[in-house]
């Protein structure tokens, strides 16, 4: 004769609920408290966002301003980081440099996901001849490395602000794109999409409702990995002279500016190569960790 086991039987020291799955809210905190690194990331990226927001209030000089008395001088109590060959002073122009060097890193990433996830997604849905002529035209793109593709347009529209901004934006844009076509090619397929094209939904509606929403993980990823590219983009095109034109300053263009005077005064190349690095490798690490929290195959 079997025995049946009641429930008031069990051990009340055993617990036999399932803990739910964390929210979105704690799944953020985690993300941004759950790992030392990500935090110090974190802590960088707003102190160098403040600064290049408030730039013009607590820069102690005009970074444009020019004194024959003060050429190479090393750093002091006058000027933290020194002077340049010109007299200016490399503090001033590193804090007003953060923000042509942060807005190109912001905008142009944000911009590029923008129009790639737009040709991505009309290629993934539409295929056919759409699918086959907006590939190969992201192909082509793809066939040129992004900092030679970046240099071959600033080289065509100069170095104004937006044609900086256009030049990074098309450098992006096909990376984008072919993520975007990939995710819309397996999201199309899953029946919540067929039931909305079967009830008679428009295909905006479906495109905007279902599509992007399932797929805007991969390109928020993306994106956010991407700022980190983008601002070494534009250090790398005004270090070259196709970027941010002087006398405005930017960190690729100080450490132009130090190279020439390499030996006179090493600090405008020692702050802003620092600068770089210390915000490269936050973006990156906040990256991942965006990834780790968005990506399903790589979520814990």
């Amino acid at each position: 004769m079997s025995t049946v086991i009641q429930p008031s039987s069990l051990s009340p020291d055993v617990d036999n609920t399932i803990a739910p799955e964390p929210g979105f809210r704690a799944a953020l905190m985690h993300m941004i408290f759950g790992r030392k690194s990500t935090v110090f990331a974190l802590a960088v990226m707003l102190i160098f966002i403040v600064v290049a927001v408030l730039a013009p209030w607590i820069s102690p000089y005009d970074p444009l301003a020019q004194s024959f008395l003060s050429i190479n001088k090393p750093p002091s109590a006058a000027h933290w980081l020194g002077t340049d060959q010109f007299g200016r002073d490399v503090l001033s122009r590193m804090i007003h440099g953060s923000r042509n060097s942060l807005l190109f890193g912001l905008i142009s990433p944000a911009l590029a996901a923008i129009f790639g996830t737009a040709l991505g997604v009309t290629a993934g849905y539409f295929g056919g001849a759409v699918d086959r002529v907006i590939s190969r035209l992201i192909d082509l793109l793809l066939a040129f490395p992004e900092l030679l593709l970046a240099i071959m347009i600033a080289a065509v529209l100069g170095g104004a602000f937006w044609n900086i901004i256009a030049v990074i934006t098309v450098a992006f844009i096909p990376g984008f794109a072919r993520v975007a076509r990939a995710s819309t090619l397996a999201v199309k397929q899953e029946p919540y999409v067929e039931a909305a094209v079967a009830v008679g939904l428009r295909t905006p509606t479906i495109i905007i409702r279902h599509i992007i929403p399932n797929i805007a993980a991969p390109i928020v990823v993306l994106m956010t990995l991407w700022v980190a590219s983008a601002i070494r983009l534009e250090a790398s095109l005004s270090f070259l002279g196709i970027g941010t034109r002087a006398p405005n300053p930017s960190w690729g263009n100080i450490i132009r500016d130090g190279l020439n005077n390499l030996f006179g005064s090493p600090w405008p190349i020692i702050a802003a190569g620092f600068a770089i690095t210390c915000v490269v490798l936050s973006f990156n690490l906040f990256g991942d960790a965006v990834r780790d929290v968005l990506d399903p195959e790589t979520a814990e």
